[in-house]
């Protein structure tokens, strides 16, 4: 499992016109490449009078699938600069289709790379991008004494609250980076006067938000 990497949130649409050609892009997360075919079929039958449904998709820790369709636009106008812009923003998981209707002008194959690449920009600032970073769970279990003091220390750390749990005892389940687990624990040991239980839990992805 990678340390971090980036994704996109997750479903979004954003459309554009240029030179009266109406460009819709559609970007979700796919981590296999059936979700991202299964995305792009259903893409194609809800925009079926389209002249062009184009798309893109990077899936993988090291990028290992990787699928670019012009769907009939002349070779190497539309998917591959889908892909580019995926490729340039560093995502992962990440599948695009730009739709198109035809207004009339023809752009020519510079005009047709510039007008997808830019879709898929554009659509992709609109879905918005997060970074996933691995994190291991830390539980913490107090007494009721402690809660106040904790919840304070812990919202102004360097640590995410992941949530809390208000049992015979308090349980705060807190995000932290697996290289900083040890002094996460001596922190709280100190915290709590050797109050409180510790143990360690699952590994699993945070998301942050992040201008791509």
């Amino acid at each position: 499992m990678l340390p971090n990497y980036y994704t996109v949130k997750g479903d979004g649409e954003h459309e554009i016109t240029i030179q009266k050609s109406r460009f819709i892009a559609q970007v979700a997360r796919a981590e296999t490449e059936e979700k991202a075919q299964a995305f792009i079929q259903h893409i194609k039958k809800q925009h079926w009078n389209a002249t062009h449904n184009c798309s893109a998709y990077l899936i993988g820790e090291h990028d290992q699938i990787q699928k670019a369709n012009d769907d009939g636009e002349p070779s190497g106008t539309a998917g591959v600069p889908i892909l580019e812009v995926l490729k340039k923003k560093h995502l992962k998981d990440t599948v695009v289709v730009i739709t198109r209707y035809f207004g009339g002008i023809k752009l020519g194959a510079g005009g047709l790379i510039r007008a997808y690449g830019k879709s898929t920009s554009e659509g992709i600032e609109a879905t918005g991008v997060v970074e996933r970073k691995l994190m291991r769970v830390m539980h913490t279990k107090v007494d009721y004494t402690w809660i106040g003091k904790l919840e304070n220390e812990l919202r102004s750390s360097i640590y995410t609250i992941k949530d809390i749990h208000y049992l015979d005892n308090v349980e705060f389940e807190v995000f932290v980076e697996e290289a900083q687990t040890e002094s996460f624990t001596e922190w709280m040991v100190e915290l709590t006067n050797g109050q409180g239980a510790i143990d360690k839990g699952d590994v699993l992805y945070l998301e942050e938000d992040v201008k791509k």
